[in-house]
């Protein structure tokens, strides 16, 4: 039973093992004070800390559910898994494991990445990755596709994020064949993915400002489809490293 997921999907059973063994640190955007990126939808806010932590909550689960070990980097004492396309904001999220979340950017930067590396360290030699989830904003005009960053300086990372990459190229291929996917993988000297131990990939899921790419997130089955397809394409970097 995990609270943290709400009422309605509190109770988590184990259906595979085929990820026994592996540490996942999910951290979402923002959060706290800041509500990251904003887009208006029908007359609605959408923030991208509540979007970006509702998909990350669906990951969190269906890994578990695989047998994972856990833990949310952010998280919010009362926002389960929202079933509803407008996820009102708020302001009481904190860093793990209950920690208050600074003003500043940097600051906040600084205390989920020193939260993750002290459960790294706790877990050494064992199999540890940190899964980042953003959502963009760009111009109304721009469309994009789930895309991913990986640091300069890790191989793994990069291993990774290619990994994702081809999984929704793949889902894409089997579920809207017509459609095509543009998402890339790419360098970024981000503090979060540069200064984790873990290898770490950051994910952004869409510009929350585009018509198309808003439904990718109101909509609470596709927010669950980008949640399982980030799942599955763990799953195949988590088989690749233990070969």
């Amino acid at each position: 039973v995990y609270e943290i997921f709400g009422n309605n999907y509190r109770e988590i059973t184990v259906k595979s093992k085929e990820l026994a063994g592996a540490i996942y640190y999910l951290e979402s955007g923002h959060g706290g004070p800041d509500p990251g990126a904003i887009g208006n939808l029908n007359g609605h806010i959408l923030c991208e800390d509540e979007y970006a932590y509702d998909v990350t909550l669906r990951l969190a689960r269906s890994l578990i559910e695989r047998a994972a070990t856990v833990y949310m980097i952010i998280r919010d004492p009362n926002d389960g898994i929202r079933d509803v396309p407008y996820l009102a904001p708020d302001k009481d999220e904190v860093c793990y494991p209950d920690s208050e979340m600074p003003l500043s950017q940097l600051a906040r930067l600084k205390q989920s990445t020193a939260a993750v590396n002290d459960l790294h360290a706790l877990n050494k030699k064992k199999f540890q990755r940190l899964v980042v989830i953003h959502v963009d904003s760009r111009s109304e005009k721009q469309n994009i596709d789930v895309f991913f960053y990986h640091d300069k300086g890790s191989n793994t990372g990069k291993r990774l994020a290619n990994t994702l990459k081809q999984t929704f190229e793949k889902k894409y291929a089997m579920h809207q064949p017509n459609r095509g996917y543009s998402g890339s993988v790419s360098e970024r000297n981000l503090y979060v993915i540069k200064n984790s131990v873990a290898p770490a990939v950051f994910i952004e899921l869409g510009n929350i400002n585009h018509t198309r790419d808003q439904q990718r997130f109101i909509n609470p089955d596709n927010r669950q489809a980008v949640a399982n397809w980030l799942r599955d394409g763990l799953i195949a970097d988590f088989k690749k490293s233990i070969k």
